[in-house]
């Protein structure tokens, strides 16, 4: 198709407003995924300065839009900890932002030298991974037209799977096509499914908006007795698997249905 964004249908929405949408344009998108570990009682600071200080900034000077911001729920996963991801134009707009950040003696983009200072006394550092879409993934800014009411689920879960060498893509076909059993029967929303670059085609990332912590025991129960409500077609295909739990940040554009922007600041100028 080279380089005209085809359409598709969208196989299983995230919310139930997208069925209204009969066609969407193929996520041509790449995003920066990022687990970030919390200095003492700092969560609920970093997420705002994350969303309200940096996201207006680095969708003025980047054109990098919020997906979303979420807190890991600490007894299923590390703590403290953030996962934080970021929306970019394809790898040609990551390299203009890589290059506008590691372009300096500092490897910091001088703009934004204040916003680090801050950020510094939050945090102490984290792990990231770059994320190729499925083409059926929806971007935020289609999420939000579907549902811009920010109605979302109570919690999200968020899988990382290992699977074998280059079947990546493979599995999240098989992933999509059957989310629809688990929106069935456990209203659980197949919201993100990404690949991870960089690496040899094994890893996958799926994120589902779980509509009620109930609706969450339901199905993790099943799970836990190896019953995969989840992925009952594609199981066979994992080789690993690691699934957290997510609360979604004031300002995550989940919540809010719109990006954050630089009305959302309490305390803050560039």
């Amino acid at each position: 198709m080279g380089r005209l964004r085809a359409h598709r249908r969208q196989r299983d929405p995230v919310h139930p407003g997208a069925q209204k949408y009969k066609l969407f344009n193929m996520n041509n998108k790449v995003y920066i995924h990022e687990f970030i570990d919390i200095t003492k009682q700092n969560r609920a600071r970093y997420m705002h300065h994350m969303a309200a200080n940096w996201s207006p900034l680095a969708q003025e000077l980047r054109h990098q839009l919020c997906y979303g911001v979420w807190g890991v729920v600490g007894s299923t996963g590390r703590w403290p900890q953030v996962v934080n991801v970021w929306e970019e134009d394809g790898f040609d707009g990551l390299a203009r932002s890589f290059a506008a950040e590691v372009g300096q003696a500092t490897l910091q983009d001088p703009a934004l030298a204040k916003w680090w200072a801050a950020a510094a006394d939050l945090r102490s550092g984290g792990l990231d991974r770059l994320l190729v879409p499925h083409p059926d993934t929806l971007t935020i800014e289609e999420l939000c037209a579907a549902d811009p009411a920010g109605e979302a689920g109570e919690a999200f879960a968020h899988e990382v799977i290992t699977v074998r060498p280059g079947t990546a893509r493979q599995f999240l076909d098989s992933a999509l096509a059957g989310a629809g059993k688990a929106r069935a029967g456990y209203g659980w929303h197949l919201a993100g499914a990404w690949w991870t670059a960089m690496r040899n085609l094994d890893e996958a990332v799926l994120l589902w908006s779980v509509p009620t912590f109930p609706a969450w025991a339901a199905a993790e129960r099943e799970l836990a007795h190896g019953r995969d409500v989840l992925l009952p077609d594609s199981a066979d295909a994992v080789l690993g698997r690691e699934r957290i739990l997510l609360a979604a940040a004031p300002l995550c554009p989940f919540r809010t249905g719109r990006q954050p922007s630089r009305d959302d600041r309490t305390d803050w100028v560039d």
